[in-house]
């Protein structure tokens, strides 16, 4: 496999963004969102996932968190889509249930290069401190609209919004790693009988 890295740089009149992954790593992250639990949560992804991701952010954060959660989203897209390359080799599909406590939670991930978000997550609080949770969904559908995956989020269990918001981060990182896996036995093969993802 060649090596499996990628800076993103997207600047718009909202949000000014750098993004650089390893796909590879060993879960190290350097997060400066200017978002503290967005931070918290990418770091999950990063350990879990055992992806090295840095990300600069500077957003319109005067007005709200919104542009600046979503284009970190879409940017984490772009640079995932660019580190997997053309996929041959890569396991292509992953899957993790994570609990924290009374909270559980399953990720479904296809790097199918067909973006589609399927979330059933609810909430029960509309916000973990100072963060808006329903910018986690607009999180993902960045994500899953620039890294061309299709994404199934369920949170089957759950009081607690910040034990929640945690196994979704952490159970999406597990599949995230298990999806982009190289498989000693696909090697040089796009796992698809098309043979094109």
């Amino acid at each position: 496999m060649s090596i499996r890295q990628a800076i993103i740089t997207r600047n718009t009149n909202e949000t000014q963004i750098e993004v650089s992954i390893d796909l590879d790593g060993t879960g190290n992250s350097q997060l400066e969102t200017g978002v503290p639990f967005l931070d918290h949560m990418i770091d999950q992804i990063a350990r879990h996932g055992l992806i090295d991701i840095t990300i600069k952010a500077q957003g319109d954060l005067q007005i709200d968190a919104h542009h600046t959660v979503e284009d970190i989203g879409i940017s984490l897209g772009m640079a995932i889509n660019q580190a997997i390359g053309d996929k041959k080799g890569i396991t292509r599909y992953g899957h993790a249930y994570v609990p924290l406590d009374e909270a559980l939670s399953r990720t479904v991930i296809d790097f199918s290069g067909r973006p589609e978000l399927a979330d059933t997550v609810e909430y029960p609080k509309s916000k973990v401190g100072e963060f808006d949770t329903e910018l986690f969904h607009e999180f993902f559908q960045g994500f899953v609209n620039h890294a061309m995956v299709t994404l199934h989020i369920d949170n089957l269990k759950g009081r607690n919004t910040h034990h929640i918001a945690e196994t979704v981060f952490k159970s999406f990182g597990r599949a995230l790693r298990m999806a982009i896996a190289v498989d000693q036995r696909m090697e040089g093969i796009i796992p698809s009988t098309k043979g094109s993802l």
